[in-house]
C-alpha cells in the first residue's frame, strides 16, 4: 500500500511562523499553506500564449505535484495501485517510481472525482510524505523512493477515510507530521514523529473533513487549526490539547475549505453555508471564540481563499462558480465576477497577480484589484479537468490534469 504525505508549517494571523527550509512548492498551497507563492516564479508580463514543454503520463488523481530542488514528486493512481514518481524538473525524466495495491470503492456521490489520491504530498528534509485515498500515511526517502515508515489505521477505526475519500494534506512542522485519521463520525488528530512514525500525541475527534491543517500563533500559543467533519478547532501544537472549538457543519458533511488567517481572524466556509470570520482569544487562561462577521452571499465549497492585505479573494459556489473579492474585517463583498467558472478553482497569489486555475482547465491571471475583476491573461492549459493547483517553478508552470503532468515553459520575465 502506499500513501501519505506531509506538509510544512504555517502560521499566521496572529502570526505566521516561518517554515523549515523548504521550497515554495514543497507542500499544499505554498510555504505557509495560504496560497501565497514566490512572485519571482511567475512572469512580470504574461505572454499571449504559453509554450508547452514536456508532458508525461502519470496517472489519475487530484493531488498537486510538489518540488524539492530540481525534482518533482507526484502521487497518482494507475488501475488499483497508488503510484509515487520522482521526475526531473528540467525535462520530466523519471528518476524513480514506487507503487503498491490500494483498492478503493468510490462513494456513488463522488464517482466523477475518481479513486484519487486527492491529498497533496509534502517533501521536507529529504523525506516525502503521502496520504492515500483510503487513509494510508507513508514516509519515503525522497532521493531513492524507498519506504521509511508507513501507518495504516484499520485496527483503530471502522472507516479509515471519510465518506468521499481522504482529501486532507498533512502538515509537517517541528519534527511532527500531523494528520486527521479515521472516517465518518470517528477519528483522531494525530502528531507523529517524522523520523520514526511514532505517535507523539493524539486528540480524539469526530471524523476528518476534506480540509488541510495549518499552524497559527494566537496569543503566543502555536496551534494547529483545521476543520473537522463538524467544527473548526484549535489544538496546542506541542501537547495536542484542544484549546477551542467552533461548531460548523454542512449538508452531507462536506467541510472542504482550508482556513486562512487575516490579522487576528480565521476565515473559513463550507458547502451552502455562510463564510465566517472567527476570532479566537485567550482571556484569563480560558479560550473563547467570537464570530466577527458572517456572509451567506459567498458560500465556498471546495475552493480555499487567499488573503491580500485587508481583502480576500475566493470562489463562491453560487452562480455555478464565480470569483469574488471581499473585505476581511467586515465580510462586505467588493465585487463578484461572472458565473459558470466550474465546480472548483485553485487560487494562488504571486506578487501583484492572482492565478486562478478552474476545473475546466482554464488558467486566469488577474491583477489584484479590490474594485473589479481585472483579467490580464487567459489560457487553456489542458484537455481534461484540472483539480490540482498550478505549480510555478524555475520558469515553468506545472499543470496536472486528469492523467498527465505538463510543464508549460519559456515564461517571459
Amino acid at each position: 500500500m502506499q500513501s501519505g504525505y506531509v506538509v510544512a508549517v504555517l502560521c499566521s494571523g496572529l502570526l505566521i511562523a516561518a517554515a523549515p527550509a523548504v521550497n515554495d512548492s514543497s507542500q499544499w498551497r505554498g510555504p505557509r499553506r495560504d496560497g501565497v507563492v514566490d512572485a519571482r516564479e511567475v512572469p512580470r508580463a504574461w505572454p499571449v500564449e504559453l509554450t508547452r514543454g514536456w508532458s508525461v503520463e502519470v496517472g489519475e488523481g487530484h493531488a498537486t505535484p510538489v518540488i524539492s530542488g530540481e525534482t518533482v514528486f507526484v502521487h497518482t493512481r494507475e488501475g488499483e495501485e497508488e503510484v509515487v514518481r520522482a521526475l526531473r524538473l528540467r525535462d520530466g525524466r523519471e528518476l524513480w517510481k514506487q507503487s503498491a495495491p490500494v483498492p478503493y470503492k468510490v462513494n456513488s456521490a463522488a464517482t466523477s472525482h475518481g479513486k484519487g489520491p486527492k491529498s497533496t504530498p509534502v517533501v521536507a528534509d529529504g523525506r516525502l510524505f503521502t496520504l492515500g485515498i483510503s487513509g494510508i500515511l507513508s514516509c519515503l526517502d525522497a532521493g531513492k523512493g524507498t519506504l521509511i515508515w508507513r501507518k495504516e489505521f484499520g485496527d483503530e477505526f471502522r472507516d479509515t477515510s471519510p465518506l468521499y475519500g481522504t482529501a486532507l494534506s498533512p502538515l509537517v512542522t517541528d519534527d511532527l507530521c500531523i494528520i486527521h485519521a479515521g472516517g465518518h463520525d470517528a477519528g483522531a488528530l494525530l502528531a507523529l514523529n517524522v523520523k520514526s512514525g511514532t505517535e507523539v500525541w493524539r486528540l480524539k475527534e469526530t471524523g476528518p473533513a476534506y480540509t488541510s491543517p495549518i499552524v497559527v500563533e494566537i496569543d503566543g500559543v502555536r496551534q494547529v487549526v483545521t476543520q473537522t467533519q463538524s467544527a473548526c478547532i484549535g489544538v496546542d501544537l506541542q501537547s495536542g490539547e484542544r484549546l477551542w472549538s467552533h461548531p460548523y457543519r454542512t449538508d452531507y458533511d462536506q467541510n472542504s475549505v482550508t482556513p486562512v488567517v487575516a490579522g487576528d481572524l480565521i476565515l473559513f466556509g463550507g458547502y451552502a453555508q455562510p463564510t465566517i470570520a472567527l476570532r479566537p482569544r485567550r482571556q484569563e487562561g480560558r479560550w473563547t471564540t467570537e464570530i466577527v462577521w458572517s456572509n451567506a452571499e459567498i458560500p465556498m465549497y471546495m475552493s480555499s481563499p487567499v488573503v491580500v492585505g485587508d481583502v480576500f479573494y475566493g470562489m463562491t459556489q453560487r452562480r455555478r462558480g464565480a470569483l469574488f473579492c471581499a473585505d476581511t474585517r467586515s465580510g462586505e463583498v467588493r465585487w463578484t465576477g461572472e458565473g459558470r467558472l466550474g465546480d472548483n478553482a485553485a487560487l494562488l497569489v504571486a506578487g501583484d497577480k492572482l492565478l486562478v486555475l478552474t476545473t475546466e482547465a482554464k488558467l486566469l491571471v488577474l491583477k489584484q484589484n479590490r474594485e473589479r475583476p481585472d483579467i490580464v491573461a487567459e489560457y487553456e492549459v489542458a484537455e481534461s479537468p484540472t483539480w490540482a493547483h498550478p505549480v510555478p517553478a524555475h520558469g515553468k508552470l506545472l499543470i496536472k490534469d486528469r492523467t498527465r503532468l505538463t510543464a508549460w515553459s519559456d515564461l517571459a520575465r
